[in-house]
């Protein structure tokens, strides 16, 4: 027999309100099968699996009106609707990509407060930079270190043809690192060191890096997902490696 389960259980269970799940039964997109004596409304194992769907569906985009005809008429096409759906979530995906890519240059550096108008910063890092937005984000991670503090002085002498140099380095640099590992370059060798000793030193331009700071830096390679998505993009694999590089640099020291 089914079990049946109230709609405050029913609401824990899914994780909506039970606000919605009236409104769910109001429109007839989940109505309970059943109601208790006391006229409290009662669902079905059955009607909490079409009440999966529908959030499957509401979280993937789709209108409730869309979803009320995905389930309930037999003609509808589920595949071709999912298939739309599928190529717009991609479409979106591809559009945080570019703007994480964007925000990955200058996290770095920890200062996103640059002397650079919107057209200036428009013009070096791309369509997608947001410069107010990387900001914020930025002083809320970092405001209260020294580091924050030291590449707000450093960076507020930059001019526009300093950003432009420095974004040149930075590709330069992480060009190096992927040549160095489709060479075969291994982590804590002499190339790999003196490329995780140029990081280093290019990292230093905007605060103070040693050795156990800059480790520090390359462990967000790998946990922060923007930095690795970053880096893999350059060159698949490559998150992980100037990871390694650095931290087998720092053990020697």
């Amino acid at each position: 027999m089914s079990e049946k389960h109230t709609v405050g259980v029913v609401a824990r269970l899914v994780g909506v309100s039970v606000r919605t799940l009236h409104h769910y039964d109001e429109i007839g997109l989940v109505t309970p099968s059943g109601r208790r004596p006391s006229g409290y409304r009662s669902y079905s194992d059955a009607d909490v699996e079409r009440l999966h769907r529908v959030l499957m569906y509401r979280e993937l985009g789709f209108p409730l009106e869309e979803i009320t005809a995905l389930l309930d008429d037999p003609d509808v096409d589920a595949l071709a609707h999912l298939r739309r759906q599928h190529a717009l979530l991609g479409e979106r995906i591809d559009r945080l990509h570019q703007m994480a890519a964007a925000v990955e240059k200058m996290m770095e550096a920890k200062s996103m407060d640059i002397a650079l108008t919107p057209e200036e910063q428009h013009e070096i890092f791309g369509d997608n930079w947001r410069s107010e937005e990387y900001a914020a984000e930025a002083e809320e991670r970092w405001g209260d270190s020294t580091a924050w503090k030291q590449s707000q002085q450093r960076t507020a002498k930059l001019k526009k043809q300093d950003w432009q140099r420095i974004k040149a380095e930075t590709d330069a640099l992480e060009a190096r690192l992927a040549q160095a590992m489709g060479e075969g370059a291994e982590p804590g060798s002499d190339r790999a060191n003196a490329l995780a000793e140029e990081h280093r030193a290019w990292v230093s331009k905007f605060y103070d890096c040693d050795h156990a700071m800059q480790v520090n830096v390359a462990e967000m390679y790998v946990a922060d997902d923007r930095f690795r998505r970053h880096y893999d993009e350059v060159a698949q694999g490559l998150a992980q490696y100037v990871r390694d590089v650095i931290v087998a640099n720092a053990k020697q020291q």
